[in-house]
Formats: C-alpha cells, sequence, structure tokens
C-alpha cells in the first residue's frame, strides 16, 4: 500500500471515531456499533480515487513545497467527505436499481437486519459531511465556500439521477428518447461533477484560491468526466470482462449509454428496428444481436477517434490555462484515465 493511502486510511480511522462520539447526539451500545458497522462496510471500500485526488491535486498546487501535517490532514479529511458523499450516493442507488452487489459484496441493503433502514443509513451518511466540515474548517476563510461546493454539487448529482431515472425507468421502454445530448446531460450531472470537478475544487479552495476564477477548471473536469464516461460505457460493451472485474450489462438493462446513442445515430431505418427489439432484454440472442449490429456499425473505430479527438481537445484546453500548477493538476487527472481499459 502507498504511503499515501495509508496515510489517507490513518484519518479514516481519526473521523469515524469523532463521529461516533459526536456529542450532539447521545449514543447507546447498540446505535454506537451499528452506525461503526455501516461506516466500515459502506466508505473505504472502493479504490478511493476521489479522495486521494484531493491529496494528489493539493501537492501539485503547492509545488513541491514542504507541507504541514495539519494540511495533510486537512486535505485528506475532504478527500473522505466526497468518499462519504459517494457512499451515500451508491447506499441509495442500490436500492433504486434493485442491484444485488456493490465492489464485490452484497449491497448493503441486501443484509439480514438492514433492508430499508439503509435509507436512514444513507441520510447519516450525507449528515456526517457537514459534521466533518464543521469540527475541522470552521473558521477557516473558505469555510462557507466548501459547504456550499459540497451542498451545490449533491444537488447536481442528485439531478442527474433524476434525470436518468425518469428517462430509463419510468412507463415503457422507449428508445426515442435517448440521444447525444441526453447522454450528456446524464453524465455531467450525475458523475462528473462529483467525481472529477469536486476534488480539484476542494484542493483548489484549501490552497487559498476563489472557485469564481477558476471556471474554466470546472469546464475542463466536466468535460473529462463525460469522456471517462463514455469510455465506461463503452468498456461496458467492448472491454475485457478478465481485466475490468465485472460482466456488461448495459444493453439488458437499457442503459442510456453513448454506444446505443451512437448506433442509433447511425442506423437505418432496418438497423434502428432491430435496436428498438433486442435492446433491454436480458435474452443472451437479443444481446448478441445488438452486439452484432455495434459490431456492423464500426462503433470500435468511432470510439477509438472520439477518443483521440477528446484527448486532443483536453490538452489544448488544459495548456491554454495560464496557471503551471493548475496545468498539471489537470494533466495528471487525464492521465489516469486516457486510453485506460478498465
Amino acid at each position: 500500500m502507498s504511503e499515501l493511502k495509508a496515510k489517507f486510511l490513518e484519518v479514516y480511522s481519526v473521523l469515524k471515531s469523532e463521529l461516533l462520539n459526536d456529542h450532539a447526539f447521545e449514543f447507546t451500545d447498540d446505535s454506537r456499533q451499528w452506525v461503526e458497522r455501516m461506516l466500515d462496510y459502506n466508505v473505504p471500500g472502493g479504490k478511493l480515487n476521489r479522495g486521494l485526488s484531493v491529496i494528489d491535486s493539493y501537492k501539485l498546487l503547492k509545488e513541491g513545497r514542504e507541507l504541514t501535517s495539519e494540511k495533510i490532514f486537512l486535505a485528506c479529511a475532504l478527500g473522505w467527505c466526497i468518499e462519504w458523499l459517494q457512499a451515500y450516493f451508491l447506499i441509495l442507488d442500490d436500492i433504486m436499481d434493485g442491484s444485488q452487489t456493490r465492489r464485490g459484496q452484497p449491497c448493503w441493503f441486501r443484509l439480514p437486519k438492514v433492508g430499508m433502514i439503509a435509507v436512514n443509513d444513507g441520510l447519516i451518511l450525507r449528515n456526517h459531511i457537514p459534521r466533518i466540515l464543521k469540527r475541522h474548517f470552521k473558521g477557516k476563510p473558505y469555510y462557507v465556500d466548501l459547504l456550499d461546493l459540497f451542498n451545490e454539487v449533491e444537488f447536481q448529482t442528485a439531478s442527474g439521477q433524476m434525470i436518468d431515472l425518469i428517462t430509463t425507468h419510468v412507463g415503457e421502454k422507449d428508445l426515442s428518447k435517448y440521444s447525444l445530448s441526453l447522454h450528456q446531460r446524464i453524465v455531467q450531472y450525475k458523475t462528473a461533477y462529483y467525481s472529477f470537478y469536486l476534488p480539484v475544487a476542494c484542493a483548489l479552495l484549501i490552497s487559498g484560491e476563489n472557485l469564481e476564477n477558476h471556471l474554466l477548471v470546472k469546464e475542463i473536469l466536466v468535460e473529462m468526466g463525460t469522456y471517462f464516461q463514455v469510455q465506461d460505457d463503452y468498456l461496458d460493451c467492448f472491454g475485457d470482462p478478465s481485466v475490468i472485474g465485472k460482466i456488461g450489462t448495459d444493453i439488458q438493462d437499457f442503459k442510456c449509454s453513448w454506444v446505443v446513442v451512437k448506433a442509433l445515430e447511425l442506423s437505418n431505418e432496418d438497423q434502428k428496428k432491430l435496436l428498438y427489439e433486442n435492446y433491454g432484454k436480458e435474452d443472451p440472442a437479443c444481446v448478441a444481436k445488438v452486439k452484432e449490429l455495434y459490431h456492423d456499425l464500426k462503433i470500435k473505430d468511432i470510439f477509438l477517434e472520439y477518443e483521440s479527438k477528446s484527448y486532443q481537445k483536453l490538452i489544448k484546453d488544459i495548456e491554454a490555462h495560464p496557471s503551471a500548477p493548475v496545468q498539471s493538476v489537470l494533466k495528471s487527472f487525464l492521465a489516469k484515465i486516457y486510453q485506460r481499459q478498465k
């Protein structure tokens, strides 16, 4: 385990202990045990990329200057606030989607004795974020900006989730609703703001920067988040399951994926009919027909062209930014995702 990740996990233990002894609530032994188990099950289990990105970005913004242990702690605490936010989204997301597993284990709400208590657990996770911010950031000049930032990004993510749900789940399955602009909007709000913009915005705030001066950074990161989701959609269909660690199900799940949106755009009437008849069906024969159509439409080549163009545009936009440290942050983000295979 990297030194950075070990330090990050240490900070998790500190924050967890503070929350389990929060004076605003009188815990019983049972309730304290419940919250501790719920936190350990849901918060630190993923790849932690979003949280670690806060620290990476902060270090790059400070250009190799020696950072105090207090500053590193604060960057870690903000990273964990993002991981708390992610855990809250995922618990509720899994309930809405009726999912079975998450991160290789049963979804929290699927556990015996948990069930719909998970909804309240999600709310507790969401309410832990301002508790952490109050304890460690109150009195800092950027405290109110941090609260605003988390509130705004949560609103954007929940609204993106709403567009996704009402388009894909309500009433009849209707492919005619799917378009590139809809896909773009869902991705921008549901994924890009909290996964890409939020970690960098946190790093900018603790570096003493005003977010109003970094609207270009927000634009670039939202674009990067969109590119990341298009990659995800592509890998779901064309990636190697042994590399990705899961078998893609976007076709069966009737997802508003970039792949199907592109296919709809390129299809003639007969091909559209085939998509309408087979997309969103569990039957392996239907899935195979959709994949064959993707092959005929050369979706793979179209993706590779999209990837190359996106990369070139992002590099050009990043290099137009006046600040060298900010360029370093954006380039490090892009390097992590460009041509990824999982």
